[in-house]
């Protein structure tokens, strides 16, 4: 969400999509339900049943809110004191509970080996901020950047080449930042010449971030930090000697206050952040936050202004007179613009603005009126998900039914040419400037791992440039990709991938996953933890929802505000097709999602608890009508959620918001919720309050486990390290396995 999932959920300058950051879960092993008429999952047969000790006492407060007229009772407000000795007791109370469960799982260390065996493979680029946001190799002035993993560290290593088959070097080694390896690379930018490199860091999965800056040559740091940083594109002047970045205001004396608008900043290198010159700040509108970026011929300062995720404005600055004021070049909030690049004064933009799934225009600063604008490559039936402008020619990323397609055209819009792929995947990376004649990008599906290619934009070919070899032999398992009807007739995607030689009886161990908000898409990519998955016979669905950016913005409108219980309503569509398919059962369905899929599950399970197995809710938004009280970041998400001040928006909160509707008395399936102490992105309070509600309202003839497991040494993404996500993962397919009753193998 600002960057919720897989491109989660924060604003970046230069792109529409939003972060998303993957976080791993847990889960444990605990006995079945014996309440009538509802499924009990069957037991794996090398599970000891086991008895639940009581749930940590949580006491209720008389807390009421009067919202449009309507009393709501918030007998866990107490927990939003993140700070409080009393909400440290109750956390430390809930993981005394879960964690000695999650540690006697008897599937756990077969798991665990297993994942770690399999997480052993050579790889080049990684994903930074989420899935979405893959980090392919970059060429800078002659030199060569891209992370690298010999397999078994805990985070990839910054390498720099200075030729293209030359013998690299490390340039910034995280791993060496921490003893537990928890502070992680977040960003990076290499100055123009290629003697600098900008890099911010993330401490224990904060999205508060550090800024350094780092020589080339000697891998050494200059001595400044900058700080009070979230979610900034980091962008270097053309002559290299600084860089704009946005920031927020201090709060005291060393932490910045994100209940404030950032402004943009100016930073030589050198020096110290106190000497920084102020840029630019928006004055006129409390929530829109300005990130600058520089064109590639150096005079202009782009800047995207951010509020929300359904569109944007793009204001100017030219660099070459430093009293210029700013020019409001697109200022209408009719849609998203993503800057792509300029010659002189002829601006090119990808913009959904009058074109739902997306176009490139070109926009002349002299006659800027939307009449004026030149159509360089029109809207197409497939999703325009993102674009680059280098060697005179637009490099275009589309969607087609939830994968990726790539085409090429001249400058002039013209002489189409599509990217042969590998197959049904998607295409990360092929980021570049205007004056690149070569670009490197990323394939991956479900069953193949992130593989390097470079694309010689003289010649239009592609090569194979880095493949990994991971221990997973592909041609022993399929993936297709069907269609479901949701409950008002709109046909929704979904992917299933499983074993070729699984018989489809309505007893297959399923996993089904989603997401479904702030225009992200879910395509095909490798994991290792789902390849585990499958590798011990169980299947893995993934669900195409509205909300996200398979089908354009009508599609991402469609499951937004007043219309967001269409998500959760393909969701469960989903999940009927595959037991009434016989691909799976009741007793094997397994549902599970993060942040913004965080809540989709959790909807999804007070919706409709007789479908479920088991519901792995992670990091989700689960309180509904007070979400945007955390930050001025988590405001930012009304654009897709609506807010509980407007009359009709308040109601259609309520109507799913997943705290709310916990009701006393339902055998909830088993349920791990997942959270971390240093979440300051969907605050960990979302899970408290759900995890609570679900204890509270337990049934007293329900045998199911309704837990709250909290990492304290992490925050909402993946930038965990490889040991931390292996041991979250073991206990989460072990509770997984526990009761969809999927045999592990020892």
């Amino acid at each position: 969400m600002a960057e919720l999932h897989a491109r989660d959920h924060s604003p970046r300058a230069a792109r529409w999509v939003v972060n998303t950051l993957w976080i791993a879960m847990t889960g444990m092993l605990l006995s079945g339900c014996a309440t009538p008429g509802y499924p009990t999952a069957a037991p794996s047969t090398r599970a000891a049943r086991m008895n639940i000790p009581a749930y940590p006492a949580t006491r209720r407060s008389e807390q009421h809110d009067l919202y449009h007229g309507t009393d709501v009772a918030d007998p866990w407000r107490w927990l939003e004191d993140l700070g409080s000795s009393d909400v440290h007791d109750w956390v430390t109370a809930q993981n005394a509970l879960s964690q000695p469960l999650l540690a006697a799982l008897p599937a756990r260390e077969p798991l665990q080996r297993r994942l770690t065996a399999l997480w052993n493979y050579e790889r080049w680029g990684a994903s930074l901020s989420g899935s979405h946001s893959f980090s392919a190799p970059v060429a800078r002035h002659g030199r060569y950047f891209y992370l690298y993993n010999s397999g078994a560290q805990d985070q990839s290593v910054l390498m720099v080449s200075d030729s293209l088959d030359g013998t690299p070097r490390v340039l910034l080694d995280p791993n060496s930042l921490a003893a537990d390896r928890t502070i992680a690379l977040a960003s990076y930018a290499v100055s123009p010449d290629g003697r600098h490199l900008a890099y911010a860091t993330s401490d224990g999965g904060s999205d508060w971030k550090a800024i350094r800056i780092r020589a080339v040559d000697t891998a050494v740091d200059l001595p400044e930090e900058l700080l009070l940083v979230k979610f900034t594109p980091l962008s270097w002047a053309q002559d290299g000697r600084g860089l704009y970045y946005s920031r927020y205001p201090l709060r005291d004396a060393t932490q910045g206050d994100d209940s404030k608008q950032v402004s943009v900043w100016y930073h030589a290198i050198g020096t110290p952040q106190s000497s920084d010159r102020f840029v630019y700040a928006i004055d006129d509108h409390p929530t829109r936050n300005p990130y600058g970026s520089v064109s590639d011929d150096g005079r202009w300062l782009v800047i995207s202004v951010s509020d929300g995720f359904a569109s944007n404005g793009v204001y100017l600055l030219d660099l070459t007179h430093p009293d210029a004021e700013a020019v409001r070049l697109l200022d209408q909030w009719d849609g998203r613009y993503e800057f792509l690049g300029n010659s002189g004064k002829e601006f090119y933009f990808l913009t959904t603005a009058g074109a739902p799934h997306g176009r490139i225009v070109a926009i002349d600063l002299e006659h800027p009126v939307p009449a004026d604008w030149r159509v360089l490559v029109s809207e197409r039936a497939e999703v325009m998900d993102g674009a680059t402008w280098a060697a005179d020619k637009f490099i275009v990323r589309y969607l087609a039914d939830a994968h990726s397609q790539v085409r090429l055209y001249d400058n002039d819009g013209g002489a189409s040419r599509e990217l042969q792929l590998p197959g049904l995947g998607e295409v990360l990376g092929l980021d570049g400037r205007s004056d690149d004649t070569e670009l490197f990008y990323a394939y991956t599906d479900f069953l193949t791992p992130h593989t390097i290619y470079r694309l010689d934009l003289t010649t239009g070919k592609a090569t194979l440039f880095r493949r990994p070899a991971v221990a997973l032999d592909p041609t022993h398992y399929v993936t297709e990709q069907v269609f479901v009807t949701s409950k008002d007739g709109t046909r929704v995607p979904m992917y299933l991938t499983q074993r070729r030689d699984l018989a489809r009886d309505g007893q297959r161990p399923t996993m089904l996953y989603g997401y479904g908000g702030f225009n992200v898409p879910l395509l095909p990519s490798f994991s290792v933890p789902v390849a585990v998955w499958l590798e011990q016979g169980g299947i893995y669905a993934v669900a195409n929802l509205r909300g996200g950016a398979e089908y354009g913005e009508q599609w991402h409108q469609a499951g937004t505000r007043l219309h967001k219980q269409n998500v959760f309503d393909d969701f469960i569509a989903a999940s009927q097709w595959l037991i009434d398919q016989r691909i799976t059962s009741r007793k094997h369905l397994v549902i599970r999602g993060r942040s913004n899929g965080g809540l989709l599950v959790g909807a999804a399970l007070v919706q409709r608890p007789d479908l479920y197995a088991a519901a792995l809710p992670a990091v989700g938004v689960m309180d509904m009508l007070r979400y945007h009280t955390a930050s001025a970041n988590a405001r930012q998400w009304s654009t897709d959620y609506g807010l509980s001040e407007q009359a009709d928006e308040f109601h259609a909160l309520r109507a799913y918001s997943p705290v709310h509707n916990v009701t006393s008395g339902v055998c909830y399936p088993p349920t791990l919720v997942t959270t971390a102490e240093r979440d300051d992105r969907v605050v960990p309070w979302h899970s408290y309050k759900f995890a609570a509600a679900l204890q509270s309202a337990a049934a007293p003839n329900c045998n199911h486990p309704l837990l709250l497991r909290v990492e304290t040494r992490a925050g909402h993404g993946n930038d965990r390290p490889t040991w931390m996500q292996i041991e979250d993962y073991a206990e989460q397919w072990a509770f997984a396995a526990r009761y969809t009753g999927l045999e592990v193998t020892p």
